[in-house]
């Protein structure tokens, strides 16, 4: 039996555009840009949806609020996880509309620019409109001179390897049609914070891209989200996007950190070994938990920033990292040992020797990081 969808309740609007604001601590600009919303988009059928990656400063609640005043407000409140382009990918998931915007929280965004994007995506002008700070007309504002060099290099060089012609793919601020999102959103990694490069990336034809200049304005409240984290996470996509979808994300980041562990871990060991005069055996039983320790404090910044354990988690964290480890700590330091047998008559043996105990150790590593430190929630 073929069951009947539901009509559409008398006077109920439907949105045509979905409004998708990616928030954590923007608690003081959420009244003020619903308002902004309503006055620049007063005869379009619109919805907006914030995405809160658990923000401690009362976001959440005060959406929740402006929500049961006004049905056009919605929430998705994440639990456990952050980053912004994972969030644009969740928002733009729940809604329906046919044409879905991206905006940031901090009011640095001109929100009079959603009608001139919204017109030419209904006119099949373009598939996704862009707010550009790189075209004529358009601005950095009040942006140091720092900022704006980084920005300009980090667009340049996405460009470069992702092959777009589009002036500012480094703009968090756009509006694509439904179908060509929905078209490519399985192929999306949802690192980091540049979704846009990331669309661009992943659609299977050319987009029409139509850019709209704007100023970036001067943010109101809150604080930045970009610190070394938000850059890491930046080079680790575009390194994704050149390697191919072959290889994960994390599994980049990961081995990148472990060549950083290597590293601590032969200075440790020759420092102790070579230089003190330290038994091996010993000298390497310590390189190994110096440089597990670094793997971890590095991989929680880094590699697993979206799920970051933070203050008393740490100890947690660490501990459950070291004892998921062990085992392959254990391989590490019996491979090792073995191979630097005086009777394997190898010049600095014990430099081969404990690479051989690393690698084994590595592979256990990075299968347990997911499984037990990291693990996200269900």
């Amino acid at each position: 039996m073929t069951r009947k969808l539901p009509v559409e309740s008398p006077g109920a609007a439907v949105p045509e555009l979905a409004i998708i604001v990616p928030t954590f601590c923007e608690a003081p600009n959420v009244g003020t840009l619903i308002t902004r919303i309503e006055e620049s988009l007063e005869d379009v059928a619109w919805e907006l949806v914030f995405v809160d990656d658990d923000s401690p400063d009362g976001t959440a609640d005060l959406i929740r609020e402006a929500a049961r005043k006004d049905p056009r407000i919605r929430l998705v409140h994440r639990i456990g996880r952050r980053g912004l382009s994972s969030a644009v990918i969740e928002g733009m998931q729940a809604t329906t509309a046919p044409f879905m915007a991206v905006i940031d929280g901090d009011l640095q965004h001109d929100e009079n620019l959603l009608r001139p994007m919204l017109d030419a995506l209904r006119s099949d002008q373009a598939d996704l409109a862009v707010g550009s700070r790189y075209v004529a007309g358009g601005g950095m504002g009040n942006l140091s001179k720092r900022r704006q060099r980084m920005s300009r290099f980090a667009g340049t060089l996405g460009q470069h390897l992702v092959g777009t012609e589009v002036a500012d793919p480094m703009s968090g601020f756009f509006m694509i049609k439904a179908p060509v999102f929905r078209d490519c959103v399985r192929r999306l990694s949802g690192v980091g914070y540049k979704i846009l490069l990331d669309l661009l990336a992943e659609s299977k034809k050319p987009l029409r891209v139509i850019e709209l200049p704007y100023h970036f304005s001067e943010r109101q409240a809150g604080q930045s989200k970009l610190d070394n984290a938000v850059l890491a996470e930046y080079a680790m996509m575009l390194i994704q996007k050149a390697l191919g979808r072959a290889v994960p994300v994390r599994f980049i980041a990961f081995s990148l950190i472990g060549g950083i562990g290597i590293a601590v871990h032969l200075l440790t060991l020759g420092l102790l070994h070579r230089s003190l005069g330290l038994a091996f055996l010993t000298g390497q039983i310590v390189a190994t938990l110096v440089a597990m320790t670094s793997n971890f404090v590095l991989n929680n910044l880094l590699t697993y920033h979206d799920v970051r354990l933070r203050g008393r988690q740490l100890i947690w964290g660490w501990s459950s990292f070291v004892l998921a480890c062990s085992i392959g700590g254990i391989a590490n330091v019996g491979i090792a040992t073995y191979l630097n047998d005086p009777r394997f008559e190898i010049e600095l043996r014990w430099i081969p020797a404990a690479m051989a105990g690393i690698l084994v150790g590595a592979v256990w590593n990075y299968a347990v990081t997911a499984i037990y430190t990291w693990k996200r929630p269900a």
